[in-house]
Parts: C-alpha cells; structure tokens; sequence
C-alpha cells in the first residue's frame, strides 16, 4: 500500500488515471471544449437534423425543431430587455419546454438560474432578490406562486402548459398535465404565444469564462447561496461524462432525475445534447409505465436512484427485455440493495456505476469506471480532476485509507459564491499550486484509488437525492410562536435514505396545546415540501455541548440508533 508523498508533492492516487483501474484507453486529460454551453445544440442540431432529440409522452422532437425554438425564444427574450449576463429563473418539471428554457437563456447571453418547482413563493422572491433575476421561465402549475411577484421580482415570466408537447393521443399523462388551461393573466407569456413571434436570436457572445449557470446550494448555516459556473466548467463536465459512459448519437438517455438539479442537468440532458443522443424526459416519476416505455424507445442509458430501480423491477409488466438495450446504469444517492445488484449482473450484465459530484462542482467529479464499479464508492477522479483527502484542521494530505476531508481541484469547480466573498474564501482554498473546494465530505481513498465518503463534516440531510440543509429548516420552524428551541436532524428512511426529523422544545405556556401535527402544518407553509420534518419529537430540553451549542450530533445518533 502506497502511502507517502511523492517528490513532487503529489498525493497518490491524486488523479484518477493513477489508478490499476483506469479504463486503459484513456487520457487523464481531455481538451477544454471552450465556448458557450448552447454551442453543443448548435452542433449537434447541424450534424443531426432530423435525428430524435427529445421523447416525451408519445410524441417526437428532432434537434432541428428544438434548435428552431430554442432561438426563437432566445429572440424574444432579447427583445424584452434581457441582456447579456442577466439572470433568467427556470422554475419546471422535466419536460421538452425545460431543455428549451435552458438552452434559450444561454443562446441569449443570459444565465440560467435552476430552482426546485416544490419552492414556497417566499423562498422564490429570495432566489429573485439574490440573483437579480428579473425574467422567470415557470410551469403553469406554479403560477399561483408567482402571481404575488409579478411586477415586484420580476417583469417578466414566461409560463408554460406541459400538455402542449406531448401526443394528443398520450394516455399515461400524470395530473398535473391535465389541468385545465390557465387563464389569460397579466405579466404572464404563453411560451408558445413567445415563439410565434419568431424573432431571431442576437450574436453568440457570451462563453469561456462568462458564468453560464447559478444554482443554489447551502451550507451548515444561513440562506441558500449561489454557485457561480461558467460556459467552460459546465460544458466540460457534459463533454468529460460523455466520454466517459461511451454516449454518442445513437445513444438513448432517460431524463428521470430532476433537471433543475446539477445531476439531472449535466448527467442527462447536457450529455445528451453534446453528443447528439435522444432524451426520454418524464414529468413525474411513475415506475408503472417505465416498462412500455423502455420498450418503445429502447433506451442504453439510465440514470437512476435505487428506489427507482427498485420501483421498476417491481412494476407491472416488467418482464426481462425491458432493460435489455440498457448499456450503462448510473445514479446515487443512495446504496443499491445487494439482491437488486445480483439481479441486474446475473440477468442483464450491468453494473450499477455510481458517482459523485456537488451543486459547488455542477455535477461530476468522480464516477465508476462502467467495467470496474465498486459499491457505495464515489469512484475514480475524472479527467483534467484532482482529488485528495486532508486533515480538515492543518489540510495536510492524509496517508492512503485514513479519513480526511475530501478536497476537488478541477474545470469543474465553481468560480465562487455569488455576492459571498466571505463564504467563498472559506470554500475555495490554494494548496500545492492548485485552487481547491472543500467538500466538507469525510471520506477515504482505498489501495485502487477509488474514493468513499463515511460521514458528513457538514449538516447535510440527504432524502430521495434531495438536500436539506437543517439550519435553514430550524430557522423556519423559530418562527412559530410557540417553538422556544429547535434541532433538525436526519433519521433513516427505508425508501428515501434519509427522513427530516424535528426536535422541539416549546415554550411552557404552550405544552400540550401544540401537537406534532401542528408544527408540521406550520412548516409545510414555510417550507418546500421536500424540507418538511416526517418526524416530530418534544422534550423539555435539548442536550448541550462543552460549549453549550446544542449537540444535534447526539440526537442524530439516538435517532438512528433507535431506528437501527
């Protein structure tokens, strides 16, 4: 086991091509793309025309017709005022209009910011305040939500009817696709009243270092912030992950996981359209027609949560040649169930590949080789990407297994925290010549290179691939009148991983008056669903550490421990 330094001060196993087990036709580095992000659909849509860009309830885009609108769109929105480097918010469910949004900011010299369509109107006007957004891209059945900020957040908001680009003839559409359509209402746009002006769209000018996309993250405290990629980190990673899985324009790819989430949004969808493969996109998760449909449209490539692959296997009619086409399985999250992996070996010959990556570093900084995957690991740094482990106190490279903190020097990387100095000096961080993220992830590198994480350093609660950040929680839940202290911890969950968990002392003259309903009645108005406590547990107190801060570390451990 090699474990000391090497002379020029780097780590073993720094990058990923050290290891026995890097795909042996592999550089350790790729060439830079450069460039807007839009510029991927702009290639591929002149190389692949006519060729399925998108599948969505039985109906079929081709990249010309998505290229077509996306700059029309991109058009418009330059028409209304939107400017180079301004911040559009896409607030959607997976669905055609979501690629279009995104790839249509970005044509138009704009920066895409991604929220959670479970988003509170509150929580939504500080994404606007914060990033200065004044356009908003949203799904029709949010427009309650938005109606309280037109005029005030944004002047703009393009509001979209999923049903429109599905088959007239698609029977297996979810609810929310079946609503009847919103009435005309002043500071919306219909998108599709938006492309029928066909303007065209401006020069191409933005790329390279410009920021290109700002989604939100949080750390242990305060609001969500803001992580700041540019053209080139972003359209890197959909150029490294097509490499790696193999993708090109035969490929097939379910769109499944959350686009507005990094994973969904560089794994599938950016990937997808680097290299000119068809998209699957789904509006709402539901294992029941996943068997048609992967019969139908044969895909090679699943991104997928375990639940989901659980779901799946158990649907009816499932039957074998469902994931016969399928070449790669990827996901994360959480771990896969042992049977499940036997299963999908010994019947199909996959290998659930799982990676890692952060909303800091707009997705992938480690996956598994597709022929070598270790389980629960991150998997191997990939190209032009540094990884080490380091002492969280002195940040001194720790010998090979040991436990440090998981430190990320690539492309990838984000530029900083927007409008948070303070925050980004304490993310970002010089060592050996190079610029590094700290992860806040306590984890291992074992003898192949291969990297696990073990614990958190930061709160993070991590349900169904969704994080929950508990400061941002407790600070919602002080706001009810009768919560004199509160600790928001994880407990397991058999489906999602994770459960959020309350523990709340209440002030004298309300016990028994307040209920646990109550205080989770209370937190679904302050809070996006995914954030609501499943758990709610009162004391009298809550335990204290040597410095008398509340030690939710203890009440994590007893929460587990009881569920163990």
């Amino acid at each position: 086991m090699r474990a000391s330094l090497y002379s020029d001060g780097i780590f073993p196993f720094e990058v990923g091509s050290q290891s026995p087990l890097w795909p042996i036709e592999d550089p350790s580095e790729i060439e830079m793309p450069g460039g807007n992000l839009a510029s991927d659909l702009i290639g591929s849509a002149t190389a692949f025309p006519a060729q399925a860009a998108m599948f969505y309830y039985g109906a079929t885009y081709s990249y010309a017709e998505l290229l077509r609108d996306v700059e029309r769109l991109a058009g418009w929105l330059v028409q209304q005022g939107l400017k180079r480097g301004d911040r559009v918010v896409i607030d959607l469910q997976n669905c055609p209009q979501y690629v279009i949004a995104f790839y249509a900011v970005l044509r138009a010299n704009g920066v895409v910011v991604p929220v959670n369509p479970m988003n509170t109107t509150d929580e939504l006007a500080y994404f606007a305040a914060d990033s200065g957004a004044r356009f908003a891209i949203i799904g029709e059945e949010l427009l309650d939500r938005f109606a309280p900020l037109v005029g005030v957040a944004f002047d703009r908001i393009v509001r979209i009817r999923y049903a429109d680009m599905a088959s007239d003839d698609a029977s297996d559409l979810p609810d929310v696709m079946r609503m009847a359509p919103p009435a005309p209402s002043e500071g919306f746009t219909d998108l599709k009243t938006a492309l029928a002006e066909n303007r065209p769209a401006p020069a191409l000018l933005s790329g390279n270092d410009d920021l290109a996309v700002l989604p939100y993250s949080s750390g242990t405290t305060g609001r969500p912030k803001a992580c700041m990629h540019s053209h080139n980190g972003a359209r890197f990673v959909a150029k490294a992950q097509v490499r790696w899985y193999r993708l090109d324009s035969q490929s097939v790819m379910t769109s499944f996981m959350p686009l507005f989430h990094v994973a969904g949004m560089m794994a599938s969808m950016a990937s997808a359209i680097h290299c000119g493969a068809a998209l699957i996109l789904m509006t709402r998760w539901d294992a029941e027609v996943i068997p048609a449909l992967f019969r139908r449209h044969r895909p090679t490539w699943w991104s997928a949560a375990p639940t989901m692959v659980v779901d799946v296997l158990a649907a009816k009619g499932f039957t074998n040649d469902c994931f016969s086409s399928l070449k790669v399985m990827t996901g994360g999250g959480a771990s896969m169930p042992a049977t499940v992996v036997r299963r999908l070996r010994d019947q199909w010959g996959l290998r659930f590949a799982e990676g890692y990556g952060l909303t800091e570093t707009i997705s992938a900084t480690h996956l598994n080789p597709i022929d070598a995957p270790k389980p629960q690991c991150l998997g191997l740094p990939i190209y032009n990407t540094h990884a080490l482990v380091a002492d969280p106190e002195t940040l001194a490279p720790c010998v090979q297994g040991s436990l440090g903190e998981i430190l990320i020097s690539g492309p990838q990387v984000m530029q900083g925290y927007w409008n948070r100095p303070q925050d980004t000096t304490e993310a970002l961080i010089d060592l050996n010549g190079r610029r590094w993220l700290r992860t806040g992830d306590l984890g291992y590198v074992d003898e192949d290179g291969y990297f696990f994480i073990v614990d958190r350093l930061k709160r993070m609660i991590n349900s169904s691939g969704y994080k929950i950040w508990p400061a941002e929680c407790e600070m919602l839940l002080y706001s009810h009148p009768a919560v004199a202290e509160c600790a928001v911890i994880s407990a397991p969950d058999p489906r999602r991983g994770e459960r959020v968990r309350a523990v709340v002392v209440l002030h004298p003259d309300q016990r028994g008056k307040i209920s646990e309903s109550d205080i989770i009645d209370f937190a679904r108005t302050q809070m996006a669903a995914y954030k609501v406590p499943r758990e709610v547990e009162f004391r009298d107190a809550l335990p204290r550490s040597g410095s008398r801060k509340v030690d939710w570390r203890a009440l994590q451990a007893e929460a587990w421990e009881r569920h163990a």
